[in-house]
């Protein structure tokens, strides 16, 4: 998967061959915030553009704009998983936020080449 960031916003980049053209639609928000262009270039300055449009849209509106993630994660466990994470950050000398973070960052890293080959059709 391509992707391009700007102002903490990720966006997913394709090449349409029909059409001949680069497409990108921003990831992480419930807003379908979409751009095109012909060139690499044209493409970063329509993502960049569309960002800031969404960001003063939603200012216009009296709304705070949506980010792809607070780092806030609420997550209901069965007692016993909840139990054993906790032994094991114990174990391993951390907190269980500490624990958890790493935990989440290496299934990510590791899962997430599949998951994204998988959503676009890929495998």
């Amino acid at each position: 998967m391509n992707t391009m960031s700007h102002k903490g916003y990720t966006a997913r980049v394709e090449f349409d061959e029909r059409d001949d053209i680069f497409i990108g639609r921003i990831l992480g928000i419930r807003s379908i915030i979409s751009f095109h262009g012909e060139t690499v270039r044209e493409l970063r300055d329509e993502f960049e553009t569309a960002v800031e449009d969404y960001v003063h849209e939603c200012n216009e509106l009296g709304l705070k704009p949506e980010k792809p993630a607070s780092g806030k994660l609420l997550l209901r466990v069965p007692p016993e998983v909840h139990g054993k994470a906790i032994v094991s950050a114990q174990a391993a000398g951390k907190s269980l936020n500490q624990w958890a973070t790493e935990v989440l960052k290496n299934a990510v890293h590791a899962t997430w080449p599949a998951l994204v080959a998988v959503a676009f059709g890929l495998r």
